[in-house]
């Protein structure tokens, strides 16, 4: 224990925390890899069989314990794999990242070799294994020819490869590749394994585990450590040494240093950026560019930056690696928040059923081609094949902003740096082996002679200093030098060292190697290519504090109060967004990693600021200082980086000064006769010397005074976010799901480890269900309250539109969790085809309808239209009958979008659910749908939704041909609901109108197919006014959109007919939105007024059938309704323009402006009945009009001043053109005409004086009319005035053949 402890101590700061071996354990033998899937068709050498740690140094380190499992399997992801001497064995090198339950990590740099098998059991059991295999093969297979077939095609759905297998046939000679395929193609060749005439190999893999990810230093020192083992000559030290010296005696460099340590043969130079810098990234980018290409990385990008699921695919870990931590240290300033595996081990492969988002990385089999890939979900899948240069994404997927201009500037750094921008063009990787191979002697004198510089500069560690003084002053000088011969030290060099001669050097100080400037050349490529992505989120989110909302007084009520609060301003962030931006913007700032981002920056006002962020906020700063972005705040022009020069300048400066260097390799303090050096086999280390460090380090003790503060303060901060019981109840849900789900346990997948893997999806998926319904109600409600008065309005279609479309993401997620077996992109759309196969089975068999056995609404009002049909089925039939829509996943979204506009989501679910037998023929026992409380919670979280109104499959669907159902009620009563006459009718509506339909005589229902009209506003009503009964009282026409059951009521309540009422031969009626109220659908009828009429009015009968009767409104009702009308089109326009929904309810129908100034002119109008005839405003138009003519003509207006005569002009021009107009809409429809007109042309104001001030006012108004008081009129003016700032069009139904 003491020795744990001892090493302990300074681990924090320590280059390294471990150094794994990992093979065969010679004891247990060959053991098949039961988790990678067996697959017994495989000749045995291509098998996979478990492999161990078989050593692991220091044994344990506080603060980051070692995970033997997980090692193991990140190691060896498909186990041991063997090789005969036919084949080729060169070394490969992976990395790999362990994410703790925390969200910290620690990387895995693996060098795998491979080493001769001496142990007679393994051989004899390997021979032994492929007898049998021989056997079963010749006896199901007599030729060989026709076995080939099959035999191939095993191995292509074979569970695991040997390691790298793939990568041999690109890098063995052709002789060997060809004899390789030779043995591939027939597993009963010659080429078997005989262990009298074969020599067989197994993989063995030595690895270092460090804190950060130093990819290319432990890449070089691991190479080094092997060249040690198959070189001729013994290393100058014995390998402990070197394994000692990096674990205990190499310091992590400080922030913004570069530190320089030594391997076996050669220097290793590593450097970590500054604290303003962007934090470290060893990856080469370069790598990930050229593998796929500019245009798909940004691509991808984008889906990773969405949270969608990504999922990578190669025959190479190292490609995995390197593609997966690319894209993710791009993200800067924002952290991938979700399940984060580059390196898929086989045995994890059900982790791919998580229903989450999750950036993984699938080893592909050789021979495997993507369609034999069988994924649980796809829906959201965003697949990466990295060896083919190609990716597939989701549908629906919003471009990144600015992406020609962005992928412009991303292609000139590369070019810069001599790559091509569309990548595929894959250099080879130089394999290990061949890494610049010098001769060992000169290698040796380079790091004597650096030695020598060392002390010089005062670099020199005492301990080698010790060893140095020990060496020269021992009388046991001769027992040494037994030793030195045998580890290859020369004393004279030591001497050399000691009197402190200059040796070659310094060559190396300005000459640097070819590796060296390599890597020099990938650090500022690197740090080049994440500047310009980084300058990205600079110039999107430069104010986004000017949108955080901070309204807690301390950390701890801003911790309790997380979930129920709003801490980012999303609406006015958008609309200060420019336009092209949106699609984007709007679903990023949605995502768990935004949210995260915005959390660190409100917490950061209590406690240290998270790096990332900090380093964020230092470069808005400085972009601020160097222009003032004010007036191009919405601009989307794009701005180019302009830090590329100064960040690869760091970079460079650290690499060519170097900063540190540390303590050399010594000798220990070892048992002189173990170890035994053979050349080609990894020696077994002494575990005594590198089990505890050194106690009197001072680098350790120095750096660790400050770690410790460092840690302390972490700590503190752990304890306040994380460990706290209180608030990690209250910490942010669907964080806390990120976080657990965040790394699978890698060490024990025993079954009910799974099973709670599994029970955490479940509960994740019912609390996101929670979160996204609650927030779509609040956004929905927020709105409607608006359109009654209340508030400002924080949701725009934009933003409606992400959150369903999130929506229709959680439903494919819980759909295809736990899928027995998957049939289709989409999970959701293959069990409706199930549930829909099986409903028209049983019809066919019972010759009776589908929806018998399920509800039918009920009719959706007394009068009129026969009752909707409700079924799951039929919307189905629906969506199946839209050409428009070519894939599963369109179509299940489009079926979750028109169930929501019809509120029966919840309803057609629990239907499709009731099908138990169904359910468990397609689930597992584990999955989301089969665990009934959960089930039961999410219908009731979907059931919420009733409460508001949705047009989200109406307004995203424009071009689809709808059905539609009119019906014209007349009013009873009277005879007259009959007429001898042709009626016709159009519908209008958002997106357009049906053209003019014929209705069959005397037939009042009919229905009609026309492209989607959107959102219905007017209907044109009228007939042709022949035969003898050719007047016609309407009551009201109803329609209905077929496939979403919208129903639309369009009162009219008066005569149609020449010499009745006004004399109208057609209408213009305004629509209303009819509220279904079922009583059994609880919440249906709960729901607040709906959008298309004013909410204030309630319906009133036509001004005009008011006259002669008691109930006349006030003056000051009357100018208060105008008011409000007018004030109702302004607010119109304060909308964005894809919301404002129709501006003819707000002229024409109740409570609007033809009606409020219909009651202005009615006020105190003489409309006594003049031989039983009603008088109309109409009648006093023509009029004034004839006065007016009259006037002109005799000459009395000669003296009016110019304006009033231009009114004169153009008021007469006016009723003149609405009265020769060939259609005949009554006086009423004239009036209404005219106002519209009026509106839209700005003449209201200007004929309202006019219209005051005419003698004929005199005759047709008493004294105390509204239009005979002066003030009244002047202030009516100044109200009208004001529409004149906005564009008022109107539609064609309204001014259909009006010449002006």
């Amino acid at each position: 224990m003491s020795a744990t402890m001892s090493g302990s101590g300074s681990a924090p700061c320590r280059f390294a925390h471990y150094f794994v071996i990992c093979g065969i354990d010679n004891e247990t033998g060959l053991e098949p890899d039961a988790l990678a899937g067996e697959n017994f068709d495989q000749s045995p050498l291509k098998r996979t069989f478990k492999s161990k740690v078989l050593a692991h140094y220091p044994e344990n380190i506080e603060c980051n314990p070692f995970d033997q499992d997980a090692v193991n399997m990140l190691c060896m992801p498909k186990g041991l794999s063997f090789r005969t001497q036919r084949d080729s064995r060169t070394p490969q090198f992976h990395s790999f990242l362990i994410t703790r339950e925390d969200g910290s990590r620690t990387y895995g740099f693996v060098h795998t070799f491979y080493e001769e098998v001496t142990s007679p059991q393994i051989c004899s059991a390997m021979q032994t294994l492929h007898q049998m295999h021989q056997a079963e093969h010749n006896t199901s297979a007599h030729s060989c020819p026709s076995s080939s077939s099959s035999s191939s095609s095993s191995s292509s759905s074979s569970s695991m490869d040997s390691l790298a297998s793939s990568l041999d046939e690109v890098e063995s000679p052709s002789s060997t590749s060809s004899s390789q395929a030779g043995r591939r193609s027939c597993g009963c060749s010659s080429e078997g394994y005989d262990s009298v005439r074969d020599t067989l190999y197994v993989s063995k893999a030595i690895c270092l585990i460090t804190p950060m990810p130093f990819m290319h230093a432990c890449r070089r020192f691991l190479s080094q450590v092997h060249r040690a083992v198959i070189s001729h000559q013994p290393p100058p030290l014995p390998l402990e040494s070197y394994i000692y010296n990096i674990l205990y005696e190499v310091p992590l460099p400080p922030p913004g240093r570069s530190l320089k340590f030594h391997g076996v043969y050669e220097p290793v130079l590593c450097q970590r950026p500054g604290v303003g810098e962007l934090p470290l990234a060893d990856f080469p980018l370069s790598e990930a560019f050229q593998l796929l290409g500019v245009e798909n990385l940004v691509q991808i990008f984008t889906c990773v930056l969405l949270e969608m699921q990504i999922l990578l695919y190669s025959q190479d870990y190292q490609r995995l690696m390197a593609v997966a931590e690319g894209i993710t240290t791009l993200l800067f300033p924002f952290q991938w928040q979700h399940v984060y595996v580059p390196i898929l081990p086989a045995s994890l492969l059900h982790f791919l059923d998580a229903p989450v988002p999750y950036l993984m990385g699938l080893q592909s089999k050789e021979g495997t081609d993507r369609s034999k890939l069988e994924l649980p979900q796809e829906a959201n899948l965003c697949f990466v094949d990295i060896d083919n240069h190609c990716i597939e994404l989701p549908e629906d997927f919003p471009q990144f902003p600015n992406k020609t201009e962005f992928i412009q500037e991303l292609t000139e750094v590369l070019l810069s740096f001599g790559l091509p921008p569309e990548g595929g063009k894959t250099s080879p990787e130089p394999s290990v082996s061949t890494q610049t191979f010098t001769l060992e002697k000169e290698l040796k004198s380079t790091s004597l002679s650096e030695l020598v510089d060392d002390r010089r500069n005062g670099n020199l560690g005492g301990e080698a200093l010790d060893v140095l003084e020990l060496l020269q002053g021992n009388p046991t000088l001769e027992r040494l030098q037994a030793l030195a011969k045998r580890t290859g030290v020369k004393v004279a060099r030591l001497e050399a060292l000691a009197s402190g001669q200059k040796a070659v050097g310094e060559e190396s100080v300005g000459g640097r190697s070819p590796a060296e400037e390599e890597e020099l050349r990938n650090a500022k490529l690197n740090v080049q290519l994440r500047e310009v992505f980084a300058a990205r989120f600079a110039t999107m989110f430069a104010d986004y504090e000017s949108f955080v909302i901070q309204n807690s007084p301390d950390l701890e009520s801003w911790l309790t109060n997380r979930e129920q609060m709003h801490n980012f301003d999303k609406a006015s962030f958008l609309s200060d967004q420019p336009e092209p931006y949106l699609p984007f913007l709007s679903h990023f700032i949605e995502t768990q990693m935004f949210a995260t981002f915005i959390d660190n920056k409100i917490m950061s006002q209590w406690e240290e600021k998270e790096p990332l962020l900090r380093v964020f906020d230092g470069r808005i700063e400085k972009a601020r200082l160097y222009n003032v972005r004010a007036p191009s705040l919405r601009s989307s022009v794009y701005q180019k980086c302009t830090f590329l020069k100064e960040s690869a300048q760091a970079i460079e400066q650290r690499l060519r000064k170097i900063d540190h260097t540390a303590i050399h390799p010594h000798l220990l303090d070892m048992k002189i006769g173990q170890g035994k050096y053979q050349q080609g086999f990894f020696p077994k280390l002494q575990a005594d010397v590198l089990a505890t460090g050194p106690t009197n380090n001072k680098w350790s003790n120095r750096t660790c005074s400050t770690q410790r503060r460092v840690d302390r303060h972490r700590q503190h901060n752990d304890h306040l976010v994380l460990d706290n019981d209180l608030k990690e109840k209250y910490m942010q849900e669907a964080r806390n799901l990120g976080k657990n789900l965040r790394q699978p346990k890698l060490s024990d997948l025993s079954p009910a480890v799974i099973a709670q893997t599994n029970w955490k999806f479940v509960e994740g998926l019912l609390k996101e269900c929670k979160m996204k319904t609650k927030r779509m109600l609040v956004e929905k409600m927020g709105r409607e309250a608006v359109e009654l008065g209340h508030g400002e309005a924080n949701i725009t279609g934009l933003e409606e539109n992400t959150l369903i479309a999130s929506l229709c993401d959680l439903l494919e997620r819980i759909w295809s969790h736990g899928l027995q077996v998957k049939q289709g992109k989409s999970a959701l759309w293959s069990h409706l085809l199930h549930y829909q196969a099986r409903e028209e089975k049983i019809e066919q068999l019972s010759e009776s309808p589908v929806s018998n056995s399920q509800e039918k609404r009920k009719p959706e009002s007394s009068v009129g239209l026969p009752a909707l049909r409700v079924s799951v089925i039929q919307d189905m039939r629906h969506i199946q009958s839209m050409g428009e829509i070519k894939t599963d996943v369109g179509r299940a979204r489009a079926w979750i979008r028109l169930s929501l506009e019809k509120k029966l989501l919840s309803q057609h679910l629990k239907q499709l659910l009731s099908n138990q037998a169904l359910t468990k023929k397609l689930y597992k026992r584990y999955a989301f749908l089969r665990c009934e409380e959960e089930k039961e919670q999410f219908l009731f979280h979907l059931l919420s939704l009733n409460a508001v109104d949705y047009f989200c499959f109406t307004s995203v669907f424009t071009t689809i041909m709808i059905p539609y159902r009119a019906v014209i009620i007349p009013i009873k009563k009277l005879s007259n609901a009959m007429t001898t006459s042709n009626p016709w009718l159009c519908v209008s509506g958002e997106l357009g109108d049906s053209g003019i339909l014929q209705i069959t005589k005397n037939v009042l229902e009919m229905t009609f197919d026309c492209q989607n009209l959107g959102k219905l506003t007017t209907v044109q009503l009228g007939h042709d006014n022949s035969g003898l009964l050719a007047k016609w009282l309407v009551d009201c026409v109803m329609v209905r959109n077929e496939i979403t059951g919208h129903t639309y009521k369009f009162p009219c309540g008066r005569w149609l007919g020449k010499g009745v009422d006004d004399g109208s031969l057609e209408r213009v009626l305004i629509g209303e939105f009819v509220v279904p109220c079922n009583d059994d659908d609880g919440g249906r009828g709960s729901k607040t007024p709906p959008l298309q009429r004013s909410p204030s009015q309630i319906r009133r009968i036509s001004i005009t059938s008011l006259t002669g009767r008691g109930n006349k409104p006030t003056t000051v009702q009357i100018q208060e309704s105008i008011g409000e009308a007018v004030n109702n089109i302004i607010k119109h326009f304060h909308k964005p323009e894809k919301e404002r929904g129709s501006l003819t309810v707000l002229l024409c129908g109740e409570g609007g402006l033809v009606w409020a100034l219909e009651q202005f002119f009615q006020n105190g109008f003489r409309s006594a009945r003049i031989f039983q005839k009603n008088v109309f405003v109409w009648d006093f138009y023509e009029k004034v009009v004839a006065f007016m003519e009259n006037a002109d003509q005799i000459g009395d207006m000669q003296e009016t001043p110019q304006p009033l005569g231009l009114n004169c002009e153009s008021f007469c021009r006016y009723i003149n053109a609405i009265n020769n107009m060939p259609r005949s809409i009554g006086k009423d429809g004239k009036f209404q005409l005219h106002v519209c007109l009026g509106a839209r042309d700005r003449l209201l104001p200007q004929w309202l004086p006019l219209l005051a001030e005419c003698p004929v006012v005199t005759r047709m108004y008493e004294e105390n009319a509204l239009l005979r008081d002066k003030l009244t009129v002047s202030s009516l003016v100044a109200v009208l005035e004001t529409l004149h700032d906005f564009p008022i069009t109107l539609e064609s139904s309204l001014t259909k053949s009006v010449e002006l």
